[in-house]
């Protein structure tokens, strides 16, 4: 245990009360899923990798072929930035820092200089005592970015992520404890960019590769808001509509445009959006670049994709293209394939026998 009289912690060994908990602030993927998870507890046992203030820290095994984990930041400068004291991912979403700050147009406001951070955690725990929390993390006041990260959090907690770490030995072919090794046996293969990730760094939310990457991804699925070039689509796609009725969505799009019609279609919780006008269709498009909330509800939108062409436009086409070249040129059915003798240009069409309905059988009936 550390030695926290010598004065060896940036603040030369005094500690806040409020780093002293009973239970650590983590997220529900960290906890694990064992209801019985046992803790060790560790009094002022660790400095907060953030302010380096010495706080208490709890170590736990997650579950079965998981590792153990521990907490790595004090509870203080968790509830500043809503994170959970192990992964520092937020603890509404789990989503990172970065892409939580990002969509809710949030700044971080904790200073760089350590005596400066040091002078501000003091004065914002005091207000968190005091107030609470001085921070709205919820998203309420931004109704679009908070249904953008409710559209990009998991639905259910990624227990994966406390798995052993791979073994550098193996990798290397050198390990030798075989089935007594703590660590995987198996060869890395996700993207080593994603291994290069800072706590200080992630905390602020900046230069974290696991954001870029999710919000590089969210932008590329707001390119189908993209108007297309053909000027003929005026219709929406709408996604999503959980418990959202037909009234609803005329009331929301028809402050863009006149409508032509909503058409709702319940087993696949969609709805096509026909507008009269393409000005109408592009005015609700660009509204909802930052993220469509109809009822509080978050939906996704994107541009409905023209009707396909038959073949009978195709033969249409054709034809026209033929008959300027020459009377005497057949039309061609797509792959070559000649029009039966009765559709083809400059020619009657063909009588056959068993279409006459008083004949018999293949030979027309003569008269006596």
């Amino acid at each position: 245990m550390a030695d926290t009289e010598s004065g060896s912690y940036g603040n030369g060994g005094n500690s806040n009360d409020a780093d002293d908990i009973e239970f650590p602030i983590l997220c529900e993927t960290c906890l694990g899923d064992n209801p019985y998870v046992r803790m060790t507890k560790e009094k002022l046992g660790k400095e907060c990798k953030i302010c380096s203030r010495a706080f208490t820290i709890f170590r736990w095994l997650p579950g079965r072929g998981m590792r153990y984990k521990k907490t790595e930041i004090c509870p203080t400068c968790a509830k500043l930035k809503n994170v959970c004291q192990t992964c520092i991912l937020d603890l509404e979403h789990g989503l990172p820092v970065q892409v939580r700050d990002s969509m809710l147009g949030m700044q971080d406001e904790v200073p760089r200089e350590e005596s400066n951070r040091r002078d501000y955690l003091a004065k914002m725990a005091n207000r968190l005592e005091v107030l609470g929390d001085p921070l709205d993390f919820s998203g309420k006041t931004q109704p679009a970015g908070r249904g953008a990260l409710q559209r990009m959090a998991r639905k259910s907690p990624y227990y994966k992520r406390n798995r052993a770490h791979v073994c550098s030995f193996f990798v290397k072919g050198q390990c030798t404890r075989g089935s007594e090794c703590p660590y995987r046996h198996e060869m890395p293969d996700g993207d080593p960019e994603l291994a290069k990730q800072n706590i200080v760094d992630r905390y602020h939310g900046n230069n974290d590769p696991v954001a870029r990457r999710m919000l590089a991804r969210s932008r590329k699925s707001e390119n189908t808001l993209t108007a297309p070039t053909d000027k003929s689509i005026t219709s929406l796609f709408v996604t999503g509509m959980d418990g959202l009725a037909q009234a609803d969505l005329l009331g929301h799009f028809g402050a863009y445009g006149e409508l032509k019609s909503v058409a709702v279609v319940p087993k696949g919780n969609c709805a096509f959006v026909n507008f009269k006008s393409r000005a109408g269709a592009e005015a609700a498009a660009a509204a909802a670049l930052g993220g469509c909330v109809i009822k509080e509800k978050p939906v996704r939108l994107a541009w409905a994709k023209p009707r396909p062409k038959g073949p009978e436009s195709e033969v249409a086409a054709r034809a026209g293209g033929k008959a300027n070249n020459g009377a005497h040129q057949h039309q061609e059915l797509p792959n070559g394939i000649p029009l039966p003798p009765g559709v083809q240009q400059g020619r009657k069409p063909a009588a056959y026998p068993s279409q006459d309905p008083t004949a018999q059988g293949a030979a027309a009936s003569r008269g006596n």
